[in-house]
């Protein structure tokens, strides 16, 4: 893999939240998340990273603390959609990288951000990139709050579901489980999606306006649009899993508890 070229992150960040009002700005050992999100960004080479926020008060919390941070509209349907406003009002270029870290990661590995714009960079084949790791249980297989996705031997994705997949034919989820554990099954051990992406600025640009796929309004998975319409999205295997994101009150306590232990 070659060393990356100049990339920009963008975080999209959205006021209202359901489980948890106002969460880009929750504090967190003394900073807003979402620039806590920033700052981690930041250490992944990144050219520049920008906010993308729904609101003046998001603005006002990233000036505060040395982030760019650029208006969108409030009624985006998506993050995608969101970051597509941002690019055109940075006046990114076709063919520039741009990876897209949720603004609720404040534990997001910097390294990981890098390798995913660095193999979007190695993959002109590609529209997008993104990351997934081995998953360890029978449980989270199982579970279909865990996306997984299916690669082919370039590393290009086949399909991301929400159902354990591979599936093997002939053995029970069990059997087929620990195959995978053991090697028998290697070259096809299930993988956990991890929602980061990259994208061309084009098609981030584009991707609000290509038609939503069946399969995506089935899954709830907006990256098969992507799949469905013929773009390729190449993705990072890493053998670590993510620090888990934040989307409740007690997700926010168990943040603010390890970075306190720090």
């Amino acid at each position: 893999m070659s060393s990356a070229a100049p990339f920009t992150v963008l975080i999209p960040a959205r006021l209202a939240s359901s489980r948890l009002p106002n969460k880009p700005l929750a504090d967190i050992a003394g900073l807003p998340m979402v620039v806590r999100v920033a700052r981690q960004a930041a250490q992944s080479g990144a050219t520049r990273v920008v906010v993308a926020g729904d609101s003046p008060a998001i603005l006002q919390a990233c000036a505060e603390h040395g982030v760019q941070a650029v208006l969108t509209r409030e009624d985006h349907p998506s993050g995608s959609d969101r970051l597509a406003e941002a690019c055109s009002a940075l006046g990114l270029d076709g063919d520039d990288i741009v990876v897209n870290v949720q603004g609720d990661e404040p534990l997001i590995d910097p390294a990981l951000v890098g390798a995913v714009a660095c193999l979007l960079q190695d993959r002109p084949q590609a529209s997008m990139s993104t990351a997934a790791h081995p998953i360890e249980t029978l449980v989270d297989y199982q579970n279909p709050n865990v996306v997984k996705v299916v690669c082919n031997a370039v590393g290009l994705a086949h399909y991301f579901s929400r159902a354990p997949i591979p599936h093997h034919r002939d053995q029970n989820g069990t059997a087929w489980w620990q195959a995978a554990q053991t090697g028998t099954g290697a070259g096809c051990g299930p993988l956990r999606h991890i929602g980061i992406y990259a994208y061309r600025a084009g098609f981030l640009r584009q991707f609000p306006q290509l038609t939503p796929a069946p399969t995506e309004q089935v899954e709830a998975l907006e990256q098969l649009r992507a799949l469905w319409h013929g773009h390729q999205i190449a993705v990072h295997v890493t053998q670590h899993a993510p620090g888990a994101g934040v989307d409740t009150p007690e997700d926010l306590e168990r943040v603010r508890a390890l970075l306190a232990g720090r």
